[in-house]
């Protein structure tokens, strides 16, 4: 079996990219709104006041945005904060780190590899999580199951945050909403970051 495969579709409310004009479900879309002072703020949350404006989870994408599409989106001047898309990266990374930390309380999440394998071999993984600096060689003796999600867009040290350990390299997550939940913030992560020692495209379904 392999990580390759085609992307989910979600069904759920849909949003305009400021940037490509695309509509699409917005949870393949970042949020953002002014502040008081017009200055471009993520929601991550999707909780604050305003008029949001919408970015597809792409690393151009909002390089872009931060290039007049916010001003032309607002209809007026705004402020973009210099590394804008660095703190986006930094605030999904650390959203991703803590659904996985509450997936673990929750007991839907193991780690090492000899318990994500044997986690794997029981069948009931949605999600099967690799280090992105981690070993290829050590990665590749784990597969994604059929319908299950791979990601590789968190370092061993962000992974031992969420495992509540020093480092963490393998991963893996059981069925339920929590996990669905990690799929969705983990798939606009991913967008931002480049895979680093990953095999196949990180993120999406596996097929037969």
């Amino acid at each position: 079996m392999t990580r390759g495969g085609k992307r989910d579709e979600t069904d759920g409310p849909e949003r305009r990219c400021i940037v490509t004009g695309d509509v699409q479900p917005k949870s393949g879309l970042i949020r953002f709104v002014l502040d008081p002072d017009d200055t471009v703020v993520p929601d991550i949350l999707e909780r604050l006041p305003g008029r949001g404006m919408w970015v597809s989870a792409e690393r151009e994408a909002l390089e872009k945005a931060g290039r007049g599409q916010f001003a032309r989106s607002a209809r007026k001047p705004v402020k973009v904060p210099d590394g804008l898309a660095a703190e986006v990266e930094r605030q999904l990374a650390r959203r991703v780190t803590d659904l996985i930390a509450l997936a673990r309380k929750a007991g839907l999440a193991v780690c090492g590899f000899e318990k994500v394998k044997e986690k794997l071999a029981g069948g009931d993984v949605r999600v099967l999580l690799q280090a992105s600096d981690g070993s290829a060689r050590g990665k590749s003796k784990l597969w994604t199951p059929t319908g299950a999600r791979y990601f590789d867009c968190l370092t061993a040290d962000e992974l031992g945050l969420a495992f509540g350990r020093q480092s963490v390299i393998h991963g893996a997550l059981a069925t339920g909403t929590l996990s669905n939940r990690v799929v969705e913030e983990a798939a606009k992560l991913r967008g931002l970051r480049t895979m680093i020692g990953g095999q196949g495209t990180a993120g999406e379904d596996t097929e037969t």
